[in-house]
């Protein structure tokens, strides 16, 4: 089984790689009834497609979605999705030096050992381009949670790039429509800009940490030990090509915290429970608490720099890699989007899970 679907109620499975004809995703279980066109998920593509600035790689796709089934006259029918966008400018021959190198970083290796085979166009099915679909089932989920949770809101940022933190005493969410690092903090911008410009330069690369936010969730999604809400968006975030780590609320910050402080105390107002604090992240026993869902992911490095690296061949020798061709400095940049279409997915997902073992049931406070 090559496992590239994800999902129980709400399944999507992707497919296609970086430097072949097209690549895409089939979305099931989208409830019928639903208008859905294209417009609706370019906006979204949009954001993520590559050659935007000098910051990001400068090849140049127009990642146009097309609907190929599952939508009649503008509605979703209940049936399959099939989603396709065109791969309309590789380059393939920037690969051509390495086929037989593994590129330290890449996926190059462990592919190679699965399966006896692999292909070195771009790192295949392993590249990041393979999130353009993700962003494309992840826009039909947002239209699915707009009918369904109409007071839902997902927003992503990035809140780190090396060592360069951004100052939540500076966030502006307005702020991160407006600078190409997707991050609330005007002035982190300016700094990442002149940090970020001198190691493209140089053919280098750094890691960043996006974080997506989900506000108006409602309480009850998820369940207590095997289809916990964390646990599917850490599989989820983690599961986006150069993740290393996740993290729910506090995080591993909670490790430094007692129990005093950790604690989310809890109040009573006219509206309803409320919470103190959100080191939980919105998420208790594995269960939504109507807060605010908060996730964080790390973003390694790009693996293909300018930088001579140690190596070795199919043939077991010892050599040297250059990995040419067209990069990203910081991969994370494009990673808001993807972050943001998987908080989608799975939220859908649970509601769906939620809507079929409880209905509108579940417990009342006041």
């Amino acid at each position: 089984m090559s496992f590239n679907t994800y999902g129980r109620m709400f399944r999507v499975t992707t497919w296609g790689e970086s430097h072949g004809p097209a690549l895409g995703a089939t979305v099931d279980g989208c409830p019928p009834g639903l208008r859905l066109e294209p417009g609706m998920l370019q906006h979204w593509l949009d954001r993520r497609k590559p050659g935007q600035n000098k910051y990001t790689t400068q090849r140049r796709e127009a990642d146009e979605v097309e609907i190929l089934s599952g939508v009649y006259e503008g509605v979703t029918t209940g049936t399959p999705i099939q989603l396709m966008i065109r791969n309309t400018d590789q380059r393939s021959k920037d690969y051509s030096e390495i086929a037989e190198k593994f590129r330290p970083g890449h996926a190059d290796y462990t592919y190679w050992m699965k399966y006896g085979v692999r292909d070195p166009r771009g790192g295949g099915r392993s590249s990041a381009r393979e999130t353009a679909a993700r962003v494309a089932a992840g826009g039909v989920a947002r239209e699915a949670l707009k009918a369904l949770l109409p007071d839902l809101r997902i927003r992503g940022a990035m809140v780190r790039m090396g060592a360069h933190e951004a100052r939540r005493e500076n966030w502006d969410w307005a702020e991160v429509e407006r600078n190409p690092f997707w991050t609330g903090d005007a002035r982190a911008a300016a700094l990442w800009a002149d940090y970020l410009d001198g190691l493209r330069k140089s053919g280098s690369s750094i890691g960043a940490v996006i974080e997506v936010t989900a506000s108006g969730v409602p309480a009850g999604l998820g369940a207590p030990i095997y289809a916990k809400l964390d646990a599917d968006l850490a599989g989820a975030m983690m599961s986006i090509n150069a993740v290393k780590g996740v993290e729910i609320g506090a995080g591993m910050g909670a490790a430094e915290l007692t129990g005093e402080e950790n604690a989310d105390e809890m109040r009573m107002t006219q509206g309803g429970p409320v919470f103190t604090s959100n080191h939980a992240g919105g998420v208790l026993g594995g269960v939504s608490s109507g807060q605010d869902v908060v996730v964080r992911f790390a973003v390694k490095p790009t693996s293909s720099i300018l930088s001579p690296r140690a190596t070795v061949d199919k043939a077991g020798r010892e050599t040297e890699i250059v990995t040419k061709g067209r990069h990203d400095p910081c991969v994370g940049i494009r990673a808001v989007p993807v972050g943001e279409a998987m908080m989608a997915c799975v939220l859908l997902d649970h509601v769906l899970m939620h809507r079929g073992q409880i209905g509108d049931g579940g417990g009342e406070v006041g």
